[in-house]
């Protein structure tokens, strides 16, 4: 049956009325010629107050402008179309419909009227709002983004973490705006999404406040019945202190592999010699407090052994130990070593660094040859001890510190005042807890202990079983002055440890007597004999390793040194460390 569309046909109309839900029809240019039964009577009104535009009197007031701008969309395209919006019942309740348009053509495919429905939607919004309240009130980060990964949603929640609005939220540069721009490499990864599978990851966002806290994101797809993607949900939880835990460990694991690389082979700090006794007493006493301490004494005498024994034995032994010897690194580096340094602070920082201070967090850093620090690197220090706070190179935030400084030197630091190359206010500033560490000739009780504990040492290492030690060899040591202290007696038992055959012990005397050295006189400034000790020392290795600095035979191992410290020593000392090559060379020769 051919029906005229026209609600001039009463059996169109009939129809139209019968239909189980509110039915409309409007002419081409949206005005509506026809309201069925059902509309007027939810709505209460005549028929002649709905047509044309009269209508829209029943829709919500904050409906009326959204509705017509999208119905007007609809009749500009000629194509279906639906939108939401509240009527008014003739009881003076707004109810949620959406809202369906259909249009009807002509012969020649052109709109001639419009027929839509009102579908009451109201009980399905209202589920809705309880799931949108219930998401809103979540304590997590909740956001909803369509197939394409474009956000449509982010709960009430989310919105106040980081102090913004819904619009904001959706804005295209919302990322660049809240996440740390390190993390932006990770977010903008759309992998994941263009394959359509679940995914997490961990970014910093920044919070109302200024602060960048780290989260956790986990985001799902939700697909039809034909596995296609109706849109992302996502949800992130702050993970901030687990975040700082993890990077104290990591602090803590640094700082402990490099103190097995670097620390000294002692344990323990024996001796009962008066002078050694007189320094532990020292260390008992300023352990607890939280003054700094300058700890001074020749070089091999156990300095950091010390620093060591002062933090075990403080409040702070539950954190790290961090030991950096100033020597060993590059002056220009030396600051961003101590005090980290931002992403792009200078050519080569391709990402942040904590420094040292930071590793040391609740701890104490040990700053051994403090004397070696350049005077720009002096301030930064100054400023660190007095203020308690400091900034990573290349960046603007503050952040305060919480360590115990103990520094070392075997330098006398009130000549190098005198000289203008250390700073008086940082040596006063440092010096609070003097702590001197005799050198090993004034402590001679102590030297027999010292070869038993190190004999037993290195033949355990070794697999040797050594149960005497020559009386002559004991005699030699005793005697000897050891310019290089317990470090060079720790070395010449280890060497003569390695190539002792029997289950006695004894020492080479050649080797004393090579290393035998003039020891300061009152005629003899400290740091001149220091000097010439550590050249004797050094050049003696250097013999024995035939000029080699590096290597498990080279003159750094003899020394007990870092490669580069002993190579930086060796130019500050104007040592030719050729020569000692070439002289190996002719001795070759001359055995051929």
């Amino acid at each position: 049956m051919n029906l005229d569309p026209s609600v001039s046909s009463p059996d169109f109309r009939l129809m139209i009325d019968m239909v189980p839900a509110l039915m409309w029809s409007c002419l081409s240019d949206g005005s509506v010629e026809y309201m069925n039964k059902r509309w007027l009577d939810f709505t209460g009104l005549k028929l002649h107050e709905a047509v044309g535009w009269g209508w829209t009197s029943t829709l919500h007031p904050d409906d009326v402008e959204g509705l017509t701008q999208v119905w007007q969309e609809i009749i500009s395209t000629g194509r279906a179309g639906e939108a939401e919006a509240r009527l008014r019942s003739s009881g003076g309740e707004y109810r949620w419909f959406l809202m369906r348009a259909e249009p009807y053509r002509d012969e020649h495919g052109t709109v001639v009227r419009w027929f839509g429905t009102n579908t009451d939607i109201e009980d399905l919004k209202r589920a809705e709002r309880e799931v949108r309240d219930l998401i809103d009130f979540t304590p997590q980060q909740i956001g909803i983004m369509s197939p394409a990964g474009r956000r449509l949603y982010a709960n009430r929640f989310a919105l106040e973490y980081a102090g913004i609005t819904l619009e904001e939220y959706r804005s295209p540069g919302y990322m660049r705006r809240f996440a740390h721009p390190d993390d932006l490499e990770a977010i903008n990864s759309r992998g994941p999404i263009l394959r359509g599978e679940s995914y997490e990851f961990e970014i910093r966002l920044r919070r109302k406040d200024g602060a960048f806290r780290w989260h956790l994101f986990r985001s799902f797809p939700l697909r039809d019945s034909s596995g296609r993607i109706l849109r992302w949900y996502s949800s992130g939880i702050e993970i901030e202190d687990r975040k700082q835990l993890e990077q104290r460990l990591q602090n803590e694991n640094t700082a402990l592999r490099e103190e097995i690389d670097t620390i000294s082979m002692f344990e323990e700090i024996i001796g009962d010699s008066a002078a050694l006794q007189a320094t532990l007493s020292r260390v008992s006493k300023v352990a607890p407090t939280e003054s700094s301490i300058l700890v001074t004494g020749e070089t091999g005498t156990g300095k950091e052994l010390i620093a060591r024994a002062i933090h075990k034995r403080s409040a702070r032994s539950k954190g790290p130990f961090v030991s950096v010897n100033c020597a060993a690194i590059p002056q220009a580096l030396i600051a961003s070593e101590l005090f980290g340094h931002e992403r792009g602070a200078f050519t080569g920082a391709l990402q942040k660094r904590l420094g040292r201070f930071e590793m040391a967090a609740g701890g104490t850093i040990f700053l051994d040859e403090i004397g070696e620090l350049p005077m720009e690197t002096q301030v930064a220090l100054l400023r660190v001890l007095q203020e308690r706070e400091f900034e990573r190179l290349g960046g603007s935030h503050t952040i305060a510190l919480d360590v115990r400084v103990i520094a070392a030197t075997n330098r006398d630091l009130k000549a190098a005042i005198a000289e203008g190359i250390f700073r008086s206010d940082l040596f006063y500033r440092l010096n609070v807890f003097p702590i001197e560490v005799p050198p090993l000739r004034q402590r001679p009780e102590d030297i027999a202990m010292l070869v038993r504990y190190f004999v037993d040492r290195y033949a355990a290492a070794s697999g040797k079983r050594i149960t005497n030690i020559s009386q002559a060899s004991m005699d030699h040591l005793r005697s000897y002055p050891w310019p290089g202290n317990v470090r060079e007696l720790q070395n010449v038992i280890e060497r003569s440890v390695i190539i002792c055959e029997t289950e006695t012990f004894s020492v080479d005397p050649s080797w004393l007597l090579r290393n035998r050295v003039q020891i300061a006189t009152p005629a003899m400034p400290l740091a001149q004999a220091m000097e010439t000790q550590e050249r004797v020392r050094i050049e003696a290795a250097l013999a024995e390793s035939r000029g080699r600095v590096s290597g498990p035979s080279g003159a750094a191992v003899k020394l007990g040194i870092r490669p580069s410290t002993l190579e930086s020593k060796i130019k500050a000392l104007n040592i030719n460390k050729i020569a000692f090559k070439i002289a190996d060379q002719h001795a070759g020769l001359r055995r051929a």
